[in-house]
């Protein structure tokens, strides 16, 4: 699988940290205990099976034109699916505008996965997957403490098959783990 991701400014990044570190401490499921080194808060924009040939560069030059966009979160939400619990995003037109471009650019990649496609796209930031059961009221009452403001300020692909992810604003690729 490869994705397009956004990642966040350094008050929102801190933000979403803060809640995932919340919700740990009070004894809830939580990002936080994910430790591997491409784990940040991000935005999902498109995900796909694989990038045709020329992909990536067209996915750069489109998010280095559009960045930085402003972003704002709104309430935390448990999604359906396997049911992560997230902080939803406000789909500002700039960030639609970018969704729906980067889709454009995808329109011939196998597999794409279908909780990302325009009409169907939630925006939102991870705070902990696979929530079910657990108690949202209190999730909500610690994580979704006030509604931060920053920007999406940088680009990347994560491939899930190699575990490298992929600076969209940068050449070449990064590895981790």
């Amino acid at each position: 699988m490869r994705t397009v991701e956004l990642l966040c400014s350094r008050e929102l990044d801190g933000a979403v940290r803060a809640a995932w570190h919340r919700l740990a401490e009070a004894g809830l499921p939580s990002l936080a205990r994910n430790t591997h080194p491409t784990n940040r808060p991000h935005l999902t924009l498109a995900s796909v099976d694989e990038f045709p040939p020329g992909t990536e560069q067209r996915l750069a030059d489109l998010c280095a034109a559009a960045l930085p966009l402003p972003a704002r979160l709104d309430r935390v939400a448990v999604l359906s699916g396997n049911s992560p619990l997230v902080w939803l995003v406000r789909p500002g037109p700039q960030l639609v505008a970018l969704h729906g471009a980067v889709w454009d650019v995808l329109a011939e990649a196998p597999g794409p996965h279908p909780w990302h496609l325009p009409g169907r796209w939630v925006p939102h930031l991870s705070l902990a997957l696979r929530f079910g059961d657990a108690d949202r009221r209190r999730a909500r009452a610690v994580a979704g403490l006030d509604r931060p403001a920053g920007e999406f300020v940088a680009a990347r692909s994560y491939d899930s098959d190699t575990r490298a992810v992929i600076d969209l604003l940068a050449t070449g690729p990064r590895l981790t783990g």
